[in-house]
């Protein structure tokens, strides 16, 4: 099997000019969702994660006082250890806000992890990606595990929402209506189009050729709204292949 060595550091100067790294962990402990392999970038080896994490937090340099903290899963799935160096580039680097990712399941976790960083004067945003607020949809054909009842009760705990377009099913009406009610309920809207991989969910070119002309244009440059037409436009990622 051929090693998972992708770019985990890069600057974003554009929309919320920040700093992002691709940490590893654990991995996403719900690992179900049919369109996703990103849970495969993952170790059970803490002290192997941490020497890698720790290289790419070393890269921070708080460039734009904003750093944004990816991994495979949620940030309940990073070390101890990997989560106090996180502070302390922060206070370092003079970094006044982190991003982190969590799944719906460890929401829990979320207001003890903002007061954890908030006494030392760091402002908290979470992101979850919820791919589309179609429940049925979401949960019968991707089974993203997520049970709230509706976009207020996510809003509860998240700050940001991603959203998943150019699956089959999808409509650019269905797509639009996902992304209005994104920036209705939530701070950022990070619109990621599908990309294939080995799970049995394939995107949809017709889908996709529809968002391209119809939604892309609407939505490109506002500032609220992301748009991942391939899943390393932040600069970070790459193929994913399960470290040992």
């Amino acid at each position: 099997m051929e090693d998972f060595n992708p770019n985990r550091y890069a600057v974003i100067n554009e929309k919320n000019p920040r700093e992002i790294v691709m940490l590893r962990g654990l991995g996403c402990s719900w690992r179900r969702c049919r369109f996703c392999d990103y849970h495969l970038d993952f170790s059970p080896d803490s002290s192997a994660n941490f020497a890698l994490n720790r290289e790419q937090l070393e890269k921070v340099t708080g460039i734009h006082h904003k750093l944004e903290v990816i991994n495979s899963g949620s940030f309940v799935d990073l070390d101890e250890e990997t989560l106090a160096l996180i502070e302390t580039v922060c206070k370092d680097c003079h970094i006044t806000q982190v991003h982190f990712e969590c799944h719906w399941r460890h929401r829990e976790a979320i207001p003890p992890f903002r007061k954890r960083f908030a006494a030392h004067g760091i402002e908290l945003k979470v992101k979850t990606g919820v791919e589309t607020f179609d429940a049925l949809f979401r949960e019968s054909y991707l089974d993203k595990g997520i049970d709230a009842r509706s976009p207020e009760e996510l809003a509860e705990y998240f700050d940001e929402i991603c959203l998943l377009q150019g699956i089959p099913g999808q409509t650019a009406e269905s797509m639009d209506r996902d992304i209005q009610t994104g920036l209705a309920y939530f701070e950022r809207v990070c619109i990621n189009i599908m990309q294939e991989n080995k799970k049995p969910i394939k995107p949809d070119p017709r889908v996709i050729a529809s968002f391209t002309k119809e939604l892309y244009p609407k939505y490109i440059e506002n500032s609220r709204v992301d748009i991942l037409m391939e899943n390393t436009a932040f600069g970070v990622g790459g193929v994913v292949e399960h470290a040992e």
